[in-house]
């Protein structure tokens, strides 16, 4: 029987439909140089979803719905507002994107592929997690070679899709070994069938090897890492921004839930935890090196996001309650700041049609607004304070040693200094160095309305959340405490 709780549990959802319905409905009437709007139509309706969400479809205890394929908790509703959040700060830097700009169909694409975010996020079940998976993912493949004329584009979405294909595939027959095995596809069951010895732990840690294919591709650790740089150097630029912030903490919502919940043997989780540990290592050392030489932006971000992943397993590999909340917190201060970082990567490029960092000499005397917001985006990726970066690896890296992975840790903060330079080497191009022709006055870099409301509450949001961390930090322990 359906119930106010199955209605409040996916509320977002609905309205996230509805939203794409009048978009649907509405665009086609709307002249060519008008269709623009379709851009404020999604950022507004999806902020309007998440108000209204707030105030009518908040959890309370955990609870199980439509037939225990969702979970009805503050994990999941916290994920959800980090997805509608960043699918309305893309929409807003969409508006302005020659090729996406008016085409309402690219932001149909965008809203029905959070509509699988967010069900990915509160799924409890494999079959559910799956449909979920698919229908987050096959709007991107689609985005990411959206520019039909541009060859980048089109080989970024080619990759993007074949490679998406293969460890999908890889990881739904993991899944149909658990069902196999167990007899079920509940993750709620499924622990207890370890624990009664269903499964033995070497079938287990094979069929977990099978699941992390799937899961590593969405999140970008390595070895599943080749994908990222030329799929984000060839999609277009919000596009990339999105798939490297909240299809990644997608992925990473799966990750928790999953691993917390369905594999929480002690005999088990020393393997996962020991194996997740050397592979949060190597992508930290692996990012970061192959950052270095670097000098495409989108390049040098994509490469960085591998070793941000890095960084975000080793809150998944502590198997605590803190592990957990640092991770939610760490995607959450992540989201921001690198959107904001691709968001103004993409403001230069509209100006200028370049990428290279060298290019970006001179910015701050172009624009002293934008040199500024890059400056507070990078920071924040090196982890200083008082920006959300810093906040977010503390708390990590607090985790880490609080469950003894100390070497972990070590690695952790020697591979941010290693981050620390090509950062730093990028803002030595925007503060330092000047322009050929030393006119800089002349070549200003304006910013559209849509790109400067985007920036400016994406800026915000990163300082806030370094300095005004409390609340943040509650609500992703809150979210946490659902796991244990």
């Amino acid at each position: 029987m359906f119930s106010s709780t199955m209605f409040a549990s996916i509320l977002p959802e609905i309205l996230i439909l509805m939203l794409g319905m009048l978009v649907l409905i509405v665009e086609p009437f709307w002249k060519e140089e008008k269709r623009r709007n379709v851009g404020w139509l999604t950022a507004g309706g999806l902020f309007a979803a998440m108000l209204v969400s707030f105030l009518a479809g908040q959890p309370g205890e955990p609870t199980s719905a439509f037939g225990d394929m969702i979970r009805f908790d503050w994990l999941g509703f916290f994920f959800k507002m980090l997805f509608m959040f960043a699918g309305a700060a893309t929409a807003l830097l969409m508006m302005d994107h020659e090729r996406l700009g008016k085409r309402g169909e690219a932001y149909l694409l965008l809203l029905a592929s959070l509509i699988g975010m967010n069900l990915m996020a509160v799924s409890s079940d494999l079959i559910m997690l799956f449909l979920s998976i698919e229908t987050a993912s096959i709007p991107l493949y689609v985005l990411a070679g959206f520019m039909l004329g541009d060859d980048r584009s089109t080989e970024a979405g080619f990759k993007y899709l074949l490679f998406g294909i293969l460890t999908t595939t890889i990881m739904l027959y993991g899944f149909s070994l658990v069902f196999g095995f167990s007899g079920t596809t509940d993750m709620y069951q499924l622990a207890e069938m370890f624990r009664v010895g269903a499964i033995a732990p070497l079938a287990a840690f094979g069929i977990l090897a099978l699941i992390l294919v799937g899961i590593g591709f969405k999140v970008a650790f390595v070895p599943f890492h080749f994908w990222a740089p030329d799929v984000y150097e060839g999609s277009p630029t919000p596009v990339a921004g999105f798939l490297s912030t909240a299809s990644k903490a997608a992925g990473y919502a799966v990750l928790l839930r999953l691993f917390f919940i369905a594999f929480p043997e002690p005999t088990l989780s020393a393997s996962w935890t020991t194996t997740l540990a050397v592979i949060a290592a190597i992508s930290m050392i692996v990012g970061n090196l192959l950052a270095l030489p670097q000098t495409n932006i989108k390049r040098l971000l994509a490469y960085s996001s591998i070793a941000h992943t890095g960084y975000t397993l080793i809150g998944v590999v502590a198997l605590t309650q803190l592990g957990a909340a640092s991770v939610v917190f760490y995607l959450a201060a992540y989201i921001l700041t690198n959107l904001l970082a691709f968001g103004i990567a993409m403001a230069f490029s509209k100006v200028t049609g370049l990428d290279d960092i060298r290019d970006y000499a001179g910015l701050s005397r172009r624009s002293p607004w934008l040199g500024l917001m890059m400056l507070t985006a990078f920071l924040s990726l090196t982890g200083m304070p008082p920006f959300g970066g810093f906040v977010a690896k503390v708390v990590v890296f607090a985790a880490g040693i609080q469950a003894g992975y100390i070497w972990l840790v070590i690695v952790g903060v020697l591979t941010s200094v290693i981050g620390a330079y090509y950062y730093l080497n990028a803002l030595k191009f925007v503060y330092l160095y000047r322009m050929p022709n030393q006119d800089e006055e002349n070549h200003p870099i304006p910013l559209s309305r849509p790109y400067a409301i985007a920036l400016v509450a994406l800026t915000i949001g990163v300082i806030l959340i370094g300095t005004i961390f409390a609340p943040w930090f509650s609500w992703s322990d809150a979210g946490a405490l659902n796991l244990f």
